[in-house]
């Protein structure tokens, strides 16, 4: 917590953390409506699940040139430019008049948020440095809060009535803030270091938190992108509570991200992940239920026990022995953001061939996969 008392307490470390809290904002307030866009266009699920699959497509195919472009025109800069970016492609998806425009709206929506995602954490790492201070983790805990924000957005669905204002005030919302602050981190340039190239030999001990984080990560979409369609269409929840699992969701993910050191300090990081995974495993159960109330509470639980996870095996992954930390970083985040990419379309297969609950059942499974994975990490490390 006394990094969050620093962001809260210093106005040059609020600035760079609202533009994590920023994206998911936008992100977030774009999730609520998925379903009114899978319904105005009338598109099948697995079509929505092959759109999805291209805004995290553009996510991914904007990583290789991130690092070039941060270093060539400035971190704080491209920060901003990007977070500015992302506000106006938020509005594009809920602007598409047909299946195929929205598919290149979510394509710019992800490519501007992945050149965010990587000036945003390069940002806080330079300022890091020069303050010799630490408040990344809180940084993310942000992030999270910004979709507790779009969360609580949800009812204005019925207030407004119109997807594309309520967008709008989400992107005025951001804009305004990001603007007051800028001047907090916008002169910030990131000292340029020279890689080595990745070795394939790194690849043996890295597999096990490489699949932890690629389960984990899709786990983590699927639930962003599909819990108001299943609260809508399997639960029959009304439409007021459409957008309640996401919010659920973010405000323990929010939670689990600002306490999680601290009880990981105290029992491990394979341990912690591993509480994590029984969490998941346990809110599934109640998601599975199709009850409204529960279903709510289990997507909740899902968000404390997700919330541990990817950090953690972020910890373990840069103290592996005898690997260059940032290696067995970046390895870890490859391998998550392909299961970020690759879920939505599985997830959408699934839910048009068989049903949305058999998709959460897959889930449910991944569960346990992340338990077992944990269980043979354990046992390696040892």
């Amino acid at each position: 917590m006394k990094s969050l008392r620093l962001i809260l307490g210093n106005a040059r470390y609020f600035g760079p953390s609202w533009v994590f809290a920023s994206i998911n904002i936008l992100f977030g307030t774009w999730a609520i409506y998925i379903p009114t866009v899978k319904e105005s266009l009338n598109i099948s699920k697995s079509e929505l699940g092959i759109a999805i699959f291209f805004l995290a497509l553009g996510v991914f195919t904007v990583f290789p040139f991130a690092s070039g472009i941060v270093n060539r025109y400035g971190v704080g800069k491209v920060t901003f430019s990007g977070v500015m970016m992302s506000c106006m492609a938020a509005m594009l998806p809920l602007l598409a008049p047909n299946y195929y425009v929205l598919m290149v709206a979510l394509f710019l929506f992800g490519a501007s948020n992945g050149i965010t995602d990587i000036a945003m954490n390069t940002l806080v790492t330079e300022i890091e440095k020069k303050d010799k201070v630490k408040f990344m983790a809180a940084s993310h805990g942000f992030f999270s809060l910004g979709g507790v924000l779009a969360g609580l957005g949800s009812f204005l669905i019925g207030p407004l009535s119109n997807p594309v204002l309520h967008m709008f005030l989400a992107v005025l919302l951001v804009v305004l803030v990001n603007v007051k602050f800028r001047s907090q981190y916008f002169s910030e340039v990131a000292e340029e270091v020279e890689n080595e190239p990745f070795s394939f030999g790194l690849l043996k001990p890295l597999l096990l938190l490489g699949l932890i984080s690629f389960v984990a990560m899709g786990s983590e979409g699927a639930i962003v992108d599909w819990s108001g369609l299943y609260l809508k269409e399997i639960a029959l929840a009304p439409e007021a509570l459409w957008g309640l699992g996401f919010l659920g969701f973010q405000i323990t993910m929010t939670l689990g991200r600002f306490l999680g050191d601290g009880i990981s300090d105290k029992i491990g990081s394979v341990k912690i992940v591993a509480l994590g995974a029984i969490l998941a495993i346990i809110g599934y159960f109640l998601v599975l239920t199709a009850n409204v109330t529960l279903s709510i509470i289990g997507f909740t639980i899902n968000g404390l026990g997700f919330s541990v996870m990817v950090p953690e095996v972020f910890r373990i992954g840069g103290n592996v022995k005898g690997i260059d930390s940032s290696k067995g970083i970046a390895f870890i985040a490859g391998t998550g953001y392909a299961g970020f990419l690759c879920a939505p379309p599985i997830l959408g297969f699934l839910a048009e061939n068989y049903s949305l609950t058999r998709s959460f059942v897959v889930l449910l499974a991944c569960g346990f996969l992340i338990l077992l994975f944990t269980l043979l990490l354990k046992k390696k490390r040892a």
